[in-house]
């Protein structure tokens, strides 16, 4: 399995990026292998100051990156050389299986859809996170930041991406999916949520459990996977990461609270494409970015991508 990582994507790259390569280097299955995308004498500088020999890697130059602030879609149109357009069309090419970047998630984005396109059947591909829970496991979140806006039918078939991934990934044997609402009645909502209660209510595709508020969001009690759009998943899953951040700068330590250090997660997968993408937090640690591809070799090895497609064939 190859997996291929943007090295000048991120704010603190290319050092963290490769020393995150070097860290999982070590870890990873012997029939995995890392493709660094970038600056070949930086990455080479980089192994060599940390005595890690660089022919451990396949390296490809790339003279481009797009910056963190550079207009995503024209930035990829553009930059044909970037580590993230060229990671992009080897993945779409097949020369690699996996591939992972903590760069201009925009960028990343317009990839996902523009160079690999959506799983057959998908209509918007969207991004998840997993939300450390208070009884010790994990709940889905997915839209949180890809479709700003979504369609009830689109809803439904978040539904069924994240009931796949949590069986999948996270091990849930028959994941409960509920809706993000305002109430837990079937008539809460607006007119979206109210239309998708209605489709997932009926649905054999997942085991719908019905609404969920917000203020069960971190307890576990109700759902494994909860579905909403990208506008209000990204609004929760930041509440998430500020109340990590606040607890820190109170010096409150806690073994639930640090389950809530991104670095511990690595990236978001963009879930309903052709092939396996991690996007990572822009100022992701060498660890984040270790946790990254290990996430990347995870998809890859219980075949993420296939159960999709299966799921949209016999649904």
């Amino acid at each position: 399995m190859k997996i291929g990582l943007d090295v000048m994507g991120g704010d603190y790259a290319p050092q963290n990026t490769v020393l995150g390569a070097i860290e999982t280097f070590y870890e990873l299955q012997t029939d995995t292998k890392i493709i660094l995308l970038g600056d070949q004498n930086k990455i080479t500088e980089i192994c060599r100051e940390n005595g890690f020999d660089p022919g451990n890697f396949t390296i490809i130059h790339c003279s481009e990156s797009i910056n963190m602030d550079e207009h995503p879609v024209k930035a990829y149109k553009k930059k044909t050389d970037s580590g993230i357009v060229v990671g992009f069309n080897l993945l779409k090419e097949g020369k690699i299986d996996a591939f992972a970047s903590a760069g201009n998630t925009g960028a990343m984005l317009a990839g996902s859809v523009y160079t690999l396109g959506p799983v057959a059947g998908i209509m918007r591909p969207c991004i998840s996170a997993e939300v450390p829970m208070l009884n010790g496991k994990k709940m889905l979140i997915l839209d949180v930041g890809f479709n700003s806006d979504s369609k009830p039918d689109v809803l439904y078939q978040f539904g069924i991406l994240g009931s796949v991934y949590a069986r999948t990934m996270m091990g849930v044997e028959n994941p409960r999916v509920a809706l993000l609402n305002i109430g837990v009645e079937e008539e809460k909502g607006n007119m979206v949520t109210r239309e998708a209660y209605k489709l997932m209510s009926d649905s054999s595709d997942f085991n719908f459990v019905g609404n969920m508020e917000a203020n069960n969001f971190f307890t576990g009690d109700i759902a494994d996977v909860l579905v909403t759009d990208g506008f209000a998943g990204n609004i929760a899953l930041k509440q998430a990461e500020g109340m990590y951040d606040l607890m820190q700068q109170l010096g409150i330590e806690n073994r639930h609270i640090e389950r809530f250090n991104y670095e511990n997660y690595g990236g978001t997968p963009v879930l309903g494409i052709s092939a396996p993408v991690i996007i990572g937090h822009g100022a992701s640690s060498p660890t984040a970015i270790s946790n990254m591809i290990l996430q990347a070799e995870r998809a890859l090895r219980y075949k993420l991508t296939e159960k999709f497609k299966e799921a949209l064939t016999n649904g």
